[in-house]
C-alpha cells in the first residue's frame, strides 16, 4: 500500500498548522479584548475635565449637566439589555464590533454640534456601543479563554481602568495641544475607538470553537422553582446597594473635576486627581474581591467602603482645596463598591441559574434606581451656586447604602 506511509506525517504536519492558526487568533483575540476594554469608560472619564468648557460651549445648564451624567446609568441599564439577543443573531464578535464603531461614531460626531440636545443624543449613541461591549466582553473571554477566565478578566479589567484614568488625565493637555480646544480633546477619543473596530471584524471571520459551559451560567443550571426575586428581601438590598454605588460613581465621574476647578485647582490637576480614583481602581478590585469571596459575610467589608465614601465626601465639603489628594484617594476607595457588589451577587444565588437571574435583576434596577441621583446634585449646584448642599447630599445618601450593604452582605442565599 505505497500510499500508507505519508499519512502520519500529513497529519502531524496538518495539526501543527491547525496550533499555529489557533494560536494566532488567539493573540487576536488578546489584542482585540483589550483594546475593546481600553474604550468602555473614555466616553465618560473625558468629559469631567471639561465640563466647564463643554457647558460654555453649548450653553448647557448645571441641571441639563446633570442629565448627562446620568445618560451613562440609563444606556447601560437599557441598551445592555438587549446585547445577548443581538449576539445570538448576529455573532458575539461582530456585535462588538459594531458597538467599536457606533463608539467611535458618537464621540466623533458630538464634538461637531453646536447644542446640547443633540451633544446629548450623540453621547447616547456612544453610551449605546458601550452598554453592548460591557455585557458581552466576559462572554469573549469564555468563549475564546475558557482555560484562562481569571487571568483574562484581570487583563481586560485593567485595561478597563486604564482607559478611565488615561481619559481623565490626558484629555486637557490634547486640548491644550489643539489650541485650547475641548472639541478637539473629547474627538480624539472618537480615533482610539476606530483602530479597535478592525481587530473584532478579523475575529468575526474566525468563530469560537464551541466550549462546554459549565461555569455559573451553564444553561443546565435552571434556578428552584419559586425563586421571586422581586419578592425577595436580599435581592432587594442588592439593587438598592448597586443602585446607590451606582449613583456616587457617576456623580464622581460627572462632577468631581468640577468641584476641584471650582475649588480654586487647575483643569489639569482636576483631571489628574480625578484619574486617582480610577487608577485605584486596578489593584483595589482583585484584593477585595478575592477577600471578600473568602468571607461568609461581607457587611463588614461594605460598611467599611460606605465609611471611606462619607470621609471622603465631608473633607471635599469641609475643605476641597486643603487635601485634594486624600479626599481623591477616600472616594477611589469607596468606588469599589463596584466589585464587591458583583461579588455578592454571586455569593447570594443559591445555584447558578439564581445567580444569572439576580445579576440581570439587580443591575437593570440598580441603574435605573441611579439615574435621579446626578440629575439632583446638578440642580443643587445650580440652585445653590456652590457645592455644599450637593456634598451634604451625597454625604447622606452613603448613609443607606451602608444600610443595603449591610444587608446584601450577609450569610444569606436567594432560591
Amino acid at each position: 500500500m505505497p500510499n500508507e506511509e505519508p499519512v502520519a506525517p500529513r497529519r502531524a504536519e496538518k495539526r501543527a498548522g491547525a496550533g499555529r492558526s489557533a494560536r494566532r487568533v488567539r493573540r487576536l483575540a488578546v489584542v482585540a479584548l483589550l483594546m475593546a476594554a481600553v474604550n468602555l469608560r473614555p466616553a465618560v472619564t473625558s468629559l469631567g475635565p471639561v465640563l466647564e468648557e463643554v457647558r460654555a460651549g453649548l450653553g448647557m445648564s448645571a441641571t441639563a449637566a446633570g442629565v448627562l451624567t446620568s445618560v451613562p446609568a440609563a444606556c447601560f441599564a437599557l441598551v445592555g439589555s438587549a446585547a445577548p439577543r443581538l449576539a445570538r443573531r448576529y455573532g458575539t464578535d461582530g456585535v462588538v464590533a459594531a458597538g467599536m464603531a457606533v463608539i467611535a461614531a458618537g464621540l466623533a460626531l458630538r464634538v461637531l454640534v453646536d447644542g446640547t440636545a443633540l451633544f446629548m443624543a450623540l453621547s447616547a449613541l456612544a453610551l449605546a456601543g458601550i452598554a453592548v461591549a460591557n455585557v458581552l466582553l466576559p462572554v469573549v473571554v469564555k468563549q475564546r479563554f475558557a482555560d484562562r477566565v481569571g487571568m483574562m478578566t484581570g487583563l481586560y479589567s485593567m485595561a478597563l481602568n486604564l482607559g478611565a484614568s488615561s481619559a481623565a488625565a490626558v484629555t486637557v493637555p490634547l486640548a491644550r495641544a489643539f489650541g485650547g480646544d475641548w472639541r478637539a480633546g473629547l474627538g480624539a477619543w472618537a480615533v482610539l475607538a476606530a483602530v479597535a473596530v478592525p481587530p473584532w471584524l478579523a475575529l468575526a471571520r474566525r468563530p469560537a470553537a464551541a466550549a462546554p459551559d459549565t461555569g455559573p451560567g451553564a444553561p443546565d443550571a435552571a434556578p428552584r422553582p419559586g425563586v421571586r426575586l422581586t419578592r425577595d428581601p436580599t435581592a432587594w438590598a442588592l439593587t438598592v446597594y448597586f443602585g446607590l454605588q451606582a449613583t456616587a460613581a457617576y456623580v464622581v465621574i460627572g462632577w468631581l473635576p468640577q468641584i476641584f476647578r471650582d475649588a480654586g485647582l487647575s483643569a489639569q490637576t482636576a483631571g489628574l486627581l480625578f484619574a486617582v480614583t480610577s487608577v485605584l481602581g486596578v489593584p483595589l478590585s482583585f484584593v477585595l474581591a478575592a477577600v471578600a469571596g473568602r468571607l461568609r459575610s461581607q457587611s463588614g467589608v461594605a460598611v467599611a467602603i460606605g465609611l471611606f465614601g462619607i470621609a471622603g465626601y465631608a473633607g471635599l465639603w469641609a475643605a476641597p482645596a486643603a487635601a485634594p489628594l486624600l479626599w481623591a484617594v477616600l472616594l477611589g476607595v469607596a468606588n469599589c463598591s463596584f466589585p464587591l457588589a458583583l461579588t455578592m451577587i454571586g455569593l447570594r444565588g443559591r445555584d447558578s441559574g439564581t445567580v444569572i437571574r439576580l445579576s440581570a435583576f439587580a443591575q437593570s434596577a440598580g441603574y435605573l434606581l441611579s439615574i435621579p441621583g446626578p440629575i439632583l446634585v446638578g440642580a443643587l449646584y445650580q440652585h445653590s451656586g456652590n457645592w455644599r448642599a450637593p456634598l451634604v447630599f451625597m454625604t447622606l445618601l452613603m448613609l443607606p447604602q451602608l444600610v443595603a450593604g449591610r444587608l446584601a452582605g450577609r450569610d444569606r442565599q436567594i432560591g
